[in-house]
């Protein structure tokens, strides 16, 4: 999981960070109330952490999992909690995998010299 120092996050970094365009964040908005990012005088929505990891869930039921918008919203209802220790985890277990992949890099340098 990232760790996010910033109170407020605009569009742009949020659709870079979890990897859709900026028009999908928007979709998913008026799909899913529980996404709902304040807003500045003009009009610029900011959005929190927990708006990044609810927007993350959406993404992994969706995108990942493959689920149709009516099964993702049932999903996100019925199993929220669950689906974001499995997030959680899933992210725990990349950056395991990256670590060793690194370690395995430097291995086989070594043997090469």
């Amino acid at each position: 999981m990232e760790d996010f120092s910033k109170k407020y996050y605009k569009i742009r970094d949020v659709a870079e960070f979890i990897g859709v365009p900026q028009a999908t964040l928007r979709y998913w908005e008026t799909e899913f109330p529980e996404i709902s990012p304040s807003r500045t005088a003009t009009g610029l929505r900011q959005y929190t952490s927990s708006d990044i990891e609810t927007l993350r869930i959406v993404h992994y039921l969706i995108k990942i999992k493959g689920l149709k918008m009516d099964a993702a919203k049932a999903q996100f209802r019925q199993n929220r909690n669950n689906i974001s220790k499995r997030l959680k985890i899933i992210s725990e277990l990349q950056g395991i995998r990256s670590e060793l992949e690194v370690m395995l890099m430097s291995l086989t340098k070594r043997r090469q010299n």
